[in-house]
């Protein structure tokens, strides 16, 4: 049994590295005509200072702007389909359209 667990110890230290910094993004309908939306890491680190585009049809920028102290930012919701966008880089960029924004 020891040689088993000492064979996966290798494994998860190497594996660990990379599924430390994954990015964490959500977007909630306030019901009041904004969206509020949340980024973060799954290390625990902040989001604050990352980029947020809010997306209108054919993709063209609606807003650009960047999360708050507290990894927040709140906009007025577009009119018609829409996609938030958390771009914290290459391999760190989510898309939501506004479809699946939560009530």
């Amino acid at each position: 049994m020891k040689r088993l667990v000492y064979a996966f110890v290798p494994f998860l230290l190497l594996s660990t590295p990379a599924l430390a910094h994954t990015p964490l993004f959500a977007c909630y309908d306030n019901a009041d005509g904004t969206v509020l939306c949340e980024g973060g890491f799954s290390d625990g680190s902040s989001a604050a200072g990352v980029t947020i585009r809010v997306l209108g049809a054919g993709r063209s920028v609606l807003l650009e702007s960047q999360l708050n102290h507290l990894s927040e930012i709140e906009f007025d919701k577009p009119e018609g389909e829409y996609i938030a966008v958390f771009d914290a880089g290459e391999g760190h960029i989510i898309e939501i359209p506004s479809s699946r924004i939560l009530p």
